[in-house]
């Protein structure tokens, strides 16, 4: 984000999925006085309600409407991650080791998006 066409992003999240433990999640926050210095006129509404979706997608929630959100974890994480070209993308995976996934996603959001 904020400009896909020109390849401008800010980091708005993390997802991170640990097979072993069956743990898919994600945090997000957008730093509103920033995104909207890079794009004046964003709908943020509309941001939050993508990264909305992420979230219900990761918890595997069957209400939220999505067919993605009733495959398993493996195959939600894949769709999260899969090369697109809408304005929320998410970068590269970067495959690693941890023992405790959700201090793991906490660490990595403070690290990359605060």
């Amino acid at each position: 984000m904020p400009r896909v066409e020109r390849e401008e992003f800010i980091n708005v999240g993390v997802v991170l999925y640990c097979s072993s433990r069956g743990f898919l999640a994600c945090i997000s926050e957008i730093d509103s006085d920033r995104l909207t210095a890079f794009s004046p006129g964003i709908d943020l509404a509309e941001i939050e309600d993508y990264l909305g979706a992420f979230r219900e997608i990761c918890e595997g929630n069957r209400h939220c409407g999505s067919p993605i959100a009733l495959l398993p974890s493996a195959s939600r994480f894949r769709w999260l991650t899969a090369t697109r070209s809408t304005i929320l993308q998410t970068s590269k995976v970067h495959p690693g080791l941890c023992s405790d996934p959700g201090e793991t996603l906490s660490r990595l959001f403070m690290q990359q998006v605060k």
